[in-house]
């Protein structure tokens, strides 16, 4: 079976859950606009003209395309009823609607969740016009619930994947770090991981000009930035920010190392508690994630961690999905503000595949900033990978 078929067969059975009758994705040109849904349901394929995929819990699987691509999608061996048109979509899908007669149809739009929105607001209105003098232009939802659930629930296949991703991601940082001297600049260090990235024939996780984010003493810019031309001197802390892609599936983990001064043999205390703070509210956040607790619960247990231990609080979620990007969507181990909508506010579900990664600066030394990969499974959460326990000490 294929992942393309694996997780169509996933939906239907998510469809039942959530009592809707039908999923329906309605997309054009994806090659210019490509709704996040389609990798599980047609891979890399695209569609050109307006075109349907509807999926129901009575495990009817239809496609509406042109008739220049009816093959193609035959091939995938997805779709059971496979309809073509040549110059207009809107008679036959509102044929095939009403044939199916759907009380709930999920369509692409979310307030929450960016790859569930993947509906436009032109495809929107198309799809009301033609459904305008039936019953099922008043009928539509958002499939944000349904999405969110493909998305999160790996299958053994894409959680396989993710594992292969985390251990490459962390034999590069094996590699990487006895490569490592004083003098060099975050850029260096920055294509030296490029290079093994390539020998491992994987992709970045995300955007190269910032994966890694290498950040060496307290002068470097800390968040979705590149590396630069700051060099690494004796007493900095040095953090990454580093994920691959294996199979179109994402790792996504920060390691910390202290540059040794002269004459120095450990870090020191300040660096050491600092470290000991986040490796605290990692662990102690792994131990509280189990399915069926909201996002928001878990954060707020780091966070009162790292501010109960005097530190600021950090401006960001303390972890989120990842799957086949590294920012997977859905719910979110993250703090009740605006900016996250009603993420932190869901549960979290056996197969969901999440970072941990609370962070804090350490005046005069730089950040440290730890990023875990765990899976929920029914027995709670899982480290994908060998956590970083202690701190790593670099002579440079």
């Amino acid at each position: 079976m294929s992942l393309i078929q694996e997780k169509v067969k996933q939906a239907i059975e998510i469809l039942k859950e959530l009592n809707v009758d039908m999923w329906l994705t309605f997309v054009r040109e994806t090659s210019g606009v490509r709704d996040p849904a389609l990798d599980f349901l047609i891979g890399p394929n695209d569609l050109t003209w307006q075109s349907a995929l509807i999926l129901t819990p009575k495990n009817e699987r239809l496609a509406i395309v042109g008739n220049l691509e009816k093959e193609a999608i035959a091939r995938l061996d997805v779709f059971d009823e496979i309809l073509g048109y040549d110059t207009a979509v809107s008679a036959l899908l509102k044929e095939t609607i009403t044939r199916l007669d759907p009380t709930r149809i999920a369509v692409n739009t979310s307030r929450n969740n960016v790859h569930a929105d993947g509906l436009t607001h032109s495809m929107y209105a198309f799809l009301k016009e033609y459904l305008a003098d039936t019953p099922y232009a008043d009928r539509l939802i958002s499939a944000e619930p349904v999405i969110s659930a493909i998305r999160g629930r790996k299958t053994p296949t894409e959680q396989a994947h993710i594992r292969k991703a985390v251990h490459i991601t962390e034999e590069i940082f094996k590699k990487t770090f006895p490569h490592i001297k004083v003098g060099m600049t975050e850029i260096e260090v920055g294509e030296y991981m490029h290079t093994l990235a390539r020998e491992y024939n994987v992709e970045l996780a995300w955007p190269s000009e910032n994966c890694p984010a290498v950040n060496s003493g307290p002068a470097s810019p800390v968040g979705h930035n590149g590396p630069t031309e700051i060099k690494i001197e004796r007493g900095h802390i040095l953090h990454f920010d580093f994920g691959v892609k294996y199979n179109d599936y994402c790792s996504d983990i920060q390691r910390v190392c202290y540059i040794l001064g002269e004459g120095e043999t450990e870090c020191p205390v300040e660096v050491q508690r600092g470290f000991d703070t986040i490796h605290t509210a990692v662990e102690k956040s792994r131990e509280a994630m189990k399915a069926g607790v909201t996002g928001n619960s878990i954060d707020n247990i780091s966070r009162e961690i790292v501010t109960g231990a005097g530190y600021p609080e950090y401006p960001y979620a303390l972890g989120h999905q990842l799957g086949r990007v590294a920012h997977d969507g859905g719910a979110l181990l993250g703090p009740l503000w605006e900016k996250y909508g009603d993420s932190p506010n869901q549960k979290l579900e056996v197969g969901q595949i999440f970072t941990i990664e609370p962070g804090l600066a350490v005046n005069g030394h730089g950040y440290i900033g730890l990023e875990e990969d765990v899976v929920i499974t029914q027995n709670g959460a899982e480290y994908l990978g060998e956590p970083q326990r202690e701190i790593i000490l670099l002579k440079g």
